[in-house]
């Protein structure tokens, strides 16, 4: 897909609440145009790219048009990677190099759009499912992603490790692991929920010891928000 479609694709996700900041990289089209630089917009097309080979040999989406990849995945992905990491503020993007964990990673979102939009951050994707992660391996040597581990192992292994943020994508059963997640958060870290509307009070039950921000409704979505947790 050509980059100025993603782009325009994308717009709705991270222009809403953008008018505040300046494009601050300075491969940026233009101010007005797209927040996200051409190399990142070039990356998320390769992405989509070895995403639609692949799906065709194993099942990493159930989604197959290229236009409803970039809004549904890429874009609910960028759109907590600018509520986590915001572009221009006192510390750039990323640039503390924030420990993030992104939990039952599958085809690597959100974690490695979070990656393409804060570099700086190290990025441990969190994979259980031997054939996906070696996709996540094809993909983090395709877009020459540096400071990324993955992990082909369940989330409960991991016992003893912390994040600075931790990311997860609740699917329709989600109850078991959203405790495992929490636990990876480090004191002071966040737990970022990318979860139904409907799910989010069972969320917020199972985990009643996180200081819960009110949650952000994604945008072009069907209900869909993002909450985000911090851990006292």
């Amino acid at each position: 897909m050509e980059p100025d479609r993603i782009a325009d694709l994308l717009e709705p996700f991270l222009a809403s609440s953008m008018h505040s900041f300046e494009p601050c990289h300075s491969e940026a089209r233009s101010a007005g145009e797209s927040v996200l630089t051409v190399t990142q917009l070039h990356n998320i097309s390769t992405y989509i790219d070895i995403l639609r080979r692949w799906n065709a040999r194993i099942n990493l989406t159930a989604i197959r048009d290229e236009e409803e990849i970039v809004t549904r995945h890429f874009g609910e992905s960028l759109f907590a990677a600018r509520h986590l990491f915001p572009p221009c503020s006192s510390v750039p993007s990323g640039v503390d190099g924030s420990k993030v964990a992104d939990v039952g990673s599958g085809a690597g979102f959100p974690g490695i759009p979070i990656k393409l939009w804060a570099p700086e951050i190290s990025l441990t994707l969190i994979e259980s499912n031997q054939k996906k992660a070696t996709f996540l391996k094809e993909i983090t040597r395709a877009l020459t992603l540096t400071n990324v581990n993955i992990q082909t192992a369940r989330a409960e292994s991991l016992a003893g490790v912390s994040f600075d943020v931790v990311t997860f994508r609740a699917v329709e059963r989600f109850e078991s692991i959203l405790p495992v997640a929490a636990n990876l958060v480090a004191p002071g870290g966040r737990l970022a929920l990318l979860i139904g509307e409907t799910q989010l009070p069972q969320a917020q039950s199972a985990l009643p010891a996180l200081s819960w921000s009110v949650p952000i409704a994604i945008p072009a979505s069907q209900s869909r928000v993002l909450s985000i947790a911090c851990k006292r």
